[in-house]
């Protein structure tokens, strides 16, 4: 049985792409477990203010016609944002995509979400390490269900919920804490949400991309300032770029 502390929030998005930066969020469901094992369950049909591109609508089912009605993420924002802050989250490969995306949109709303003070258990990393496939398959393998309306948000969330826990049945080994669970995941290894910095054995924080891979931060910026700007003005997400200031800033105090 999981054992919380603070309530978990695990979550799927439904986008009009794949960019953190460039797409917008369609559909959220956000399923709150409390340590008492209480459940809150909250969908969100959001207009994106962009067009939902067809070959997204095929996957999801949404259309721009579903949710031209609808309120913006803006309209939303400090209600969801109230909903999550003190929160840990999980998800399926929510690491990567799902929580960069939805602190994005918060950036775009103007609202900072505390990223730092968040563990996060990620249900397609435990997968992958035992059984590697996708949600569908997950779901089948550890709830011997068939996942109906995938790729629904609030299928994918309850469903994900399930794997969850179904995970933690089965493998004694695995950790029953959010702070466990987290690290074996890999994302207390991360300095941003994009995996683009990461820290080592000291804590510093390194590039884990292009020329600089494997370079602290604080001495690239250093010495090639201009490197710094032209991440800044380049398609990285808010968030990175958030990070990488607050180190520039740190330099110069």
């Amino acid at each position: 049985m999981l054992n919380l502390r603070r309530p978990l929030v695990v979550f799927d998005l439904e986008t009009t792409g794949i960019s953190v930066t460039q797409d917008r969020i369609v559909e959220a469901c956000l399923l709150k477990i409390y340590p008492d094992m209480r459940e809150e369950l909250r969908t969100y049909r959001i207009n994106p203010g962009i067009p939902i591109p067809s070959g997204a609508t095929a996957v999801h089912g949404i259309s721009d016609a579903d949710v031209a009605d609808k309120p913006r993420f803006t309209d939303l924002a400090k209600e969801i944002h109230g909903f999550l802050i003190e929160c840990d989250f999980g998800g399926f490969n929510s690491n990567k995509f799902d929580f960069p995306m939805i602190v994005e949109e918060f950036f775009r709303a103007g609202i900072e979400f505390d990223v730092p003070q968040c563990m996060f258990i990620d249900a397609q990393r435990i997968y992958h390490m035992k059984e590697p496939r996708n949600l569908s398959a997950a779901y089948k393998f550890y709830c011997n269900r068939e996942l109906e309306n995938a790729h629904s948000a609030e299928a994918d969330t309850i469903a994900t919920w399930q794997v969850i826990k179904a995970q933690l049945e089965k493998y004694p080994d695995l950790p029953t804490d959010i702070e466990g669970l987290h690290k074996i995941t890999g994302q207390n290894l991360l300095a941003d949400l994009a995996g683009r910095l990461v820290l080592n054995e000291k804590g510093e924080i390194l590039f884990n991309f292009g020329k600089h891979r494997g370079k602290l931060v604080k001495d690239v910026l250093k010495t090639e300032s201009g490197y710094y700007h032209w991440m800044m003005d380049g398609d990285f997400p808010q968030q990175t770029k958030n990070v990488l200031t607050r180190i520039r800033q740190s330099i110069h105090d």
